[in-house]
């Protein structure tokens, strides 16, 4: 497991330093700084930096592999997320799915798009031994 004192950074490119504050705080992410170049969020208890370079905006995204989210340990959180998204009118990039039914790794899911294409997965294992 994580220890509390370490926070996870991760730094994707964005077109759009307001259209990318408007999606992240929609999602209930805390803006933490914004410059010129760059706007900061807490994401889920981790650090988001979505830096301005718009040339480097993926075109034609799909899930599989780069994506980042969340995977809940909790399922009234990861429903909760859910119908935030839907409330907020957050654009789905897959709809809530079922993954390895069946199986023991089986999870649910559901994908977001932001507005410079990154692809953002929440998801929750029924049996939370298979998170790792």
């Amino acid at each position: 497991m994580r220890e509390t004192n370490k926070v996870f950074h991760l730094a994707v490119p964005c077109k759009d330093l307001d259209e990318t504050s408007d999606f992240y705080e929609k999602l209930g992410c805390r803006l933490a700084r914004k410059y010129n170049d760059r706007v900061t969020f807490d994401f889920f208890g981790d650090q988001l930096v979505c830096h301005l370079n718009p040339e480097k905006i993926d075109e034609k995204p799909s899930m599989y592999p780069r994506h980042y989210g969340i995977t809940f340990t909790d399922l009234e959180e990861f429903n909760s997320c859910l119908e935030l998204a839907k409330k907020k009118e957050l654009p789905f990039f897959q709809e809530k799915m079922i993954r390895f039914k069946g199986k023991r790794e089986e999870h649910i899911t559901f994908f977001l798009i932001d507005p410079s294409n990154n692809l953002l997965e929440f998801k929750y294992y029924h049996d939370i031994s298979m998170v790792y």
